[in-house]
């Protein structure tokens, strides 16, 4: 809960719980706060059940801490039902770019050409270092933006 706070920033708290509340009535006020506490735990937890119950037994193993979108997509990931690391190692990001390219350069990519010449051509790379040829662009029209 106090993850974030280190011993100097504790030590002014307890120092200025001193002076607000003096040195006779700090006890007191700590057990009220530590009180406090516990019923709003005791509230939460109750709460928790009463939902659980109402859910029925189709959602006994439902946590709460699921609700947190982080912990759901983990734990979606981790299950893996829908073959999502499947899909994610049979996506080739450099084939995907390199065809993008040539469709959008106008060449036809290399994948293409083996499957209707027939010849396997370079291994299906593509060198990305080269420079695009430069198409004319064209004229900058400043109200359709």
């Amino acid at each position: 809960m106090f993850n974030d706070i280190g011993p100097l920033e504790l030590v002014a708290l307890v120092v200025l719980a001193v002076l607000v509340f003096g040195p006779e009535k700090l006890p007191k006020m700590i057990q009220d706060v530590t009180r406090t506490i516990r019923k709003i735990r005791e509230f939460s937890e109750s709460a928790k059940a009463d939902i659980r119950d109402e859910l029925g037994p189709e959602f006994k193993d439902f946590e709460f801490e699921d609700l947190n979108p982080k912990t759901f997509i983990r734990k979606q990931l981790d299950n893996d039902e829908l073959g999502l690391k499947e899909i994610r190692n049979g996506f080739d990001m450099k084939k995907e770019m390199a065809e993008v390219t040539d469709a959008v350069h106008g060449r036809e990519s290399e994948s293409a050409s083996s499957t209707s010449s027939g010849s396997s051509g370079s291994g299906g790379t593509v060198d990305m270092t080269k420079k695009p040829e430069q198409l004319e662009r064209p004229p900058f029209d400043a109200d359709a933006t």
